[in-house]
């Protein structure tokens, strides 16, 4: 049932549209002229990618309070997410998009009008897809604009990065250590059984997450319906909410079960949540259950080019390497002891239990 497929073979995907706005999101140069106006289409372009969960920013060498006021009037102001308006080389503020937004060059696009600017950034990020204006009509139909799963969470992608945005505000301007900033999210985070409404965003978070998964495989929708009902197996979807709002369905475990031992299969993470340990919660829920249990507790990890903090997350938990089957990894890790939970996050799971010696 298994598709070994890996994000590194995959299609590229784009995660956001970076927009130049003079002769490219409006015809017109605005410090030439204030009444500019939308080019045709591009309003629909904007709001059919955005139902995708495709996200937008911007990086324009302009005057940041009347290029702002413009996109207001105009309507579309919202739907820019970590806009860089100022007058650095554009490669320079789509690297800043990156880094807010916390996802890889690769997964970003960028169309301007002028050929000196596209020049500048393929030969500083030549990781971005770079895209003429002039082939702008022509945005909805690329396969790296059409991604193969849309969920619920898709349409709602763009206010859940406003919020994180939020969030890192807060951090920034937060006095005091990590820990209480945590605390001061007041974190609940849930790890329950995938119903059939989890698994479309289910399958949509092994084809988009890169960083914070240990194995990088896909699995499809039918994969994803078997291991839900799967008595050899325990698909966990993972959700987290705080005093901001709710971060939607962040997360996803796999769990193969025997008598004796549970495989975690697969573990992964949206990016958004990279800076909260929630990671470790997760796996420290995993040993407990397990010890809760009586069982031994492994885990596969196959490495790939952005996964490493994956790996690190095992090992701080105290995993150590069982053996190695080509590329795959598998881990263990001592139950006998229960892993406290950090007091900054509430949990609310379900517990797994143990396969009996009927069912085996």
């Amino acid at each position: 049932m298994l598709n070994h497929e890996t994000k590194d073979k995959k299609a590229r995907r784009i995660k956001c549209v970076v927009w130049d706005l003079d002769d490219t999101l409006w015809d017109g140069v605005l410090s030439e002229d204030l009444s500019v106006t939308l080019k045709q289409n591009v309003l629909e372009i904007i709001k059919t990618l955005d139902s995708r969960g495709i996200l937008h920013s911007i990086a324009s060498k302009n005057d940041e309070r009347l290029a702002t006021s413009c996109l207001k009037e105009l309507g579309t102001w919202n739907y820019f997410v970590a806009p860089q308006i100022n007058w650095n080389a554009k490669s320079e503020s789509i690297r800043r998009i990156g880094v807010l937004l916390n996802i890889a060059l690769d997964s970003i696009a960028f169309v301007d009008d002028q050929q000196f600017e596209q020049s500048e950034v393929s030969a500083n990020l030549p990781e971005v897809l770079c895209i003429s204006a002039s082939l702008m009509d022509s945005l909805l139909s690329m396969p790296e604009m059409n991604p193969p799963a849309t969920s619920e969470e898709s349409r709602q992608r763009r206010g859940m990065y406003q919020t994180e945005i939020a969030r890192k505000t807060a951090q920034e301007e937060f006095q005091g250590p990590t820990e209480e900033f945590l605390a001061s999210l007041h974190m609940t985070l849930s790890i329950a059984p995938a119903q059939l409404c989890d698994l479309t965003r289910a399958e949509e978070l092994t084809l988009r997450t890169n960083q914070l998964n240990t194995t990088g495989q896909i699995y499809d929708l039918q994969q994803l319906a078997q291991f839900s009902v799967s008595k050899s197996h325990f698909l966990y979807i993972i959700g987290l909410e705080d005093r901001f709002g709710d971060y939607g369905k962040i997360g996803l475990t796999l769990v193969e079960r025997t008598l004796d031992k549970w495989c975690i299969k697969l573990l992964l993470m949206s990016c958004r949540v990279i800076s909260s340990g929630i990671g470790t919660v997760v796996v420290r829920y995993l040993i407990n259950q397990a010890h809760r249990s009586g069982v031994r507790l492994v885990a596969e990890f196959l490495p790939t080019d952005r996964n490493r903090i994956m790996y690190m997350t095992y090992r701080l938990m105290g995993f150590k390497e069982l053996e190695n089957r080509g590329q795959l990894l598998t881990l263990e890790v001592d139950v006998k002891q229960v892993q406290a939970y950090p007091e900054y996050v509430k949990i609310r799971a379900t517990n797994i239990t143990a396969i009996s010696r009927e069912e085996g």
